[in-house]
């Protein structure tokens, strides 16, 4: 595959944990990729070791270094074929009076108001692909619960979902499709700092299959959305969860 025909990729929170998986599945398929992340050393990192991959630092929280980073892709690829918006997370699980407006303003940001701004920056790109497709990764958190998590990650994750479908709407007209994925119970490094040895035990013996799923295995659905059987596929939201949530 030449330079001009590679598909062009972007992933954001790509530095770290799911966002890397999903990362490396696409450079391994051959795609061009732009790591989107606030973490320099991980990004530059992780950069070296794919091929055709290029870091850009940014804020995607930020409209100004959002809009910064598609003109840089703009120059450099001229069109996006694939979004992923992968960032997101949360700190601390805290009670709903724990949170204080300002760490719900960063959490809601961070999981849900940077997928709108990402999503924005890139259309006018994603408009020049034959074939665009958009990602969001959501979270079993956004579809229910029943378990101690964090009131703006739910509540984040839940609007992410409910914007996958309005974005699917919208854009199929243009001939975009737009999922989203809801994992639960990776075990990330996140997860295991937010967790002690007898939670991580308690989360996995919760799931139906007994364990914790991979980043990889989250990735492997990204790719599956992202690829031309999934053509016919949009608005939908995968629960990729190991059986916790049925519906």
């Amino acid at each position: 595959m030449t330079e001009g025909t590679r598909r062009v990729s972007v992933v954001t929170g790509a530095s770290l944990g799911i966002g890397r998986a999903i990362a490396e599945a696409l450079a391994a398929i051959d795609d061009r990729v732009y790591l989107l992340d606030i973490d320099e050393e991980q990004g530059r990192d992780l950069s070296s070791l794919l091929p055709h991959s290029e870091f850009i630092r940014c804020d995607v929280t930020s409209a100004e270094q959002v809009a910064a980073a598609a003109g840089r892709i703009e120059a450099a690829s001229g069109h996006v074929d694939v979004l992923v918006n992968n960032a997101g997370g949360f700190p601390d699980r805290l009670t709903l009076e724990q949170v204080t407006p300002e760490a719900w303003r960063e959490t809601v940001d961070l999981n849900l108001t940077s997928v709108f701004l990402v999503s924005r920056a890139m259309l006018p790109l994603m408009r020049r692909s034959c074939r665009p497709r958009i990602v969001n990764v959501g979270s079993l958190a956004g579809q229910t619960t029943g378990w101690a998590t964090s009131p703006p990650y739910a509540a984040a994750k839940a609007g992410v979902h409910a914007l996958t479908r309005v974005m699917a709407v919208e854009l199929a007209g243009e001939g975009f499709t737009v999922n989203a994925v809801a994992p639960s119970a990776v075990l990330t490094d996140r997860i295991r700092r937010l967790r002690n040895d007898a939670e991580l035990k308690a989360t996995a013996e919760s799931v139906p299959l007994g364990r914790y799923q991979t980043p990889e295995e989250v990735a492997a659905w990204v790719v599956f959305l992202a690829s031309p059987p999934a053509g016919f596929m949009t608005g939908q939201t995968l629960s990729v969860n190991g059986g916790r949530y049925m519906a």
